[in-house]
């Protein structure tokens, strides 16, 4: 299954201020699979430890965090010679060793020559460091997502559509009416299988999108294990109320995260270490309301946001979409298609690099998402069909006046009164 942080690796592999990589991402969004087929393809020979499994030498590890001890070590441990530039050091569950992660600042220093990666869940590596200091600034860190659309597009073989859509992108031209239907049917099937990597996996043996039902709901089992696994009783408690308040909260008129609807009462004093848990943990994409003022990150609203699921096949399960609904040609008109639409193109946005925002006035009107190119301020509207009159991007336009700004729903490429229009299937392209 090809990835396209691999690209990302490669850099780093032949970078000269190489630093220890850290990859962070949520549980089973790959990232073992990734880095070992990394190795095994650009490395004469890999080295692999799991610090959750193997505690004999994560317990040789505990006794000294000197680089040349641990090479030592594990050349004795594996039988095998460590050459710089030619072996892969994999460090894989690292937060199951503490000493191991503050051990990467003296492969920074010390070691530079050999080439280290890290990986573990984010949760761990937030939360589980009581005694040794995190190597800031002695480590490059790495974001890793489930599948984009575009990765989904690869997996299944359709990666000739890929091109097609980037040239109609970049050209503000109309897609032929055929291919822009198939690119819709195939943007559905994403939204009910998703990106995480093993229900994509499924889908493609079996060939059928319920199949990767059962793989999310397993994984949705297997972060709700690790919030009672990382966090006091009382904080997974309420961890795991703020995650099922997921759907609950979207599906308000007013999408704004509120503490009352996880529990009577609810406040962010009870809550905010929750939230931060779950955005650490890489399981939730937070959205900050902001002020439409350069640069955005200074303007947001810390006590404004909405929080959306990091994979949309995971939010279908767990909000229990009726999965006939979401694969039909047309839209449906019975279920709620705004937040699961959202889950999208937040997801999209975010494994583009982009910091999310929103916009809201006085409850008069709501834009989906803002993001910062630059030093332009783009506003991005959501449609979830072809009817894309949009009173709030219109109230936004005539006040702010932004050079340009998108349209994302199912009608074709276009650029019409300075609104670029952008097919649900092409965000990948923004």
């Amino acid at each position: 299954m090809k990835r396209e942080i691999i690209d990302d690796l490669i850099k780093w592999k032949e970078s000269k201020n190489r630093k220890p990589l850290i990859i962070h991402g949520a549980r089973q969004v790959g990232k073992t699979y990734i880095v070992k087929e990394f190795g095994k393809l650009y490395y004469d020979n890999l080295i692999y430890v799991n610090f959750e499994t193997n505690k004999e030498l994560s317990s040789q590890i505990e006794g000294s965090i000197d680089a040349l001890y641990i090479i030592n070590k594990l050349e004795l441990f594996y039988g095998e010679k460590i050459i710089p530039g030619k072996t892969l050091i994999f460090f894989d569950e690292i937060q199951a060793n503490e000493r191991a992660l503050t051990s990467l600042k003296y492969f920074c220093e010390d070691a530079n020559e050999y080439h280290i990666i890290a990986a573990g869940s984010l949760l761990g590596i937030a939360i589980n460091r009581k005694n040794y200091s995190f190597p800031v600034g002695k480590v490059q860190m790495m974001n890793m997502y489930p599948l984009s659309f575009k990765e989904f597009l690869i997996s299944i073989g359709r990666e000739n559509l890929i091109k097609e859509i980037q040239k109609h992108f970049d050209n503000n031209e109309r897609m032929d009416k055929d291919i822009h239907q198939l690119c819709l049917k195939l943007y559905r099937t994403y939204l009910v299988v998703g990106g995480m990597p093993e229900a994509v996996q499924i889908y493609l043996d079996e060939q059928k999108t319920i199949s990767a039902i059962d793989i999310q709901a397993e994984i949705l089992d297997s972060y709700e294990r690790d919030m009672t696994k990382y966090a006091d009783n009382s904080l997974s408690n309420k961890i795991i109320s703020a995650f099922d308040s997921i759907p609950v909260q979207l599906a308000k008129d007013n999408p704004k995260f509120q503490y009352k609807v996880i529990s009577r009462g609810g406040t962010s004093t009870i809550f905010g270490e929750a939230i931060l848990w779950l955005k650490n943990s890489g399981i939730v994409n937070q959205v900050y309301k902001v002020e439409p003022e350069l640069p955005l990150e200074m303007h947001k609203d810390l006590a404004s946001f909405k929080l959306y699921m990091s994979d949309v096949g995971l939010f279908v399960n767990k909000a229990r979409y009726p999965l006939y609904q979401i694969d039909l040609d047309t839209v449906p008109t019975m279920i709620s298609m705004g937040p699961l639409t959202e889950h999208y193109v937040a997801n999209e946005l975010r494994i583009k690099g982009y910091n999310l925002y929103y916009w809201e006035s006085n409850g008069k009107a709501e834009l989906d998402f803002m993001i910062q190119k630059d030093t332009d301020i783009v506003p991005i509207e959501i449609k979830t069909s072809t009817h894309t009159k949009a009173r709030s991007l219109d109230l936004y336009m005539k006040t702010y006046k932004p050079k340009y700004a998108i349209r994302i729903s199912e009608k074709n490429f276009g650029f019409e009164n300075n609104i670029k229009s952008v097919p649900l299937y092409a965000v990948f392209c923004i």
